[in-house]
């Protein structure tokens, strides 16, 4: 009973260690919103994203009507995405970063900007429900 207890308990310190690697970069492709409001401009889904993101702590940059660009600084972190949108939907593609063990070659990151992605996306999709 004793053995399987420290080994239930090795294992489960493996897994929350492994969450420290590297991971396949997650873009966000093509995320629809729901467009029922016939008075929503690209100024209001501007709005709604810059609103998500400063939320979680991206500064957020307007490039032009449909492009925005988004930026995390933690610790010595850095994450810079892209984030393509107009009336209907939006994606979020990784621009740059520092810090973050990017290989360009096998297009891999540190595994937590995963869920940075994953956050901002969720954020955004709140704000946009409720315009």
């Amino acid at each position: 009973m004793k053995k399987t207890l420290i080994v239930s308990l090795l294992m489960l310190l493996s897994f929350s260690f492994s969450g420290c690697g590297t991971a396949q970069i997650k873009n966000v492709p093509s995320q629809s919103f729901d467009t029922s409001n016939n008075h929503m401009t690209n100024d209001d889904v501007f709005k709604a994203i810059k609103i998500a993101g400063i939320t979680l702590g991206w500064v957020i940059k307007k490039v032009d009507d449909h492009t925005v660009e988004a930026t995390l600084r933690l610790r010595s972190h850095v994450a810079v995405v892209i984030i393509k949108h107009d009336l209907k939907n939006y994606s979020i593609t990784y621009k740059s970063s520092s810090n973050l063990k990017y290989d360009a070659e096998d297009k891999s990151i540190h595994s937590n900007y995963n869920g940075w992605i994953t956050n901002l996306d969720n954020a955004i999709q709140v704000q946009l429900s409720a315009l």
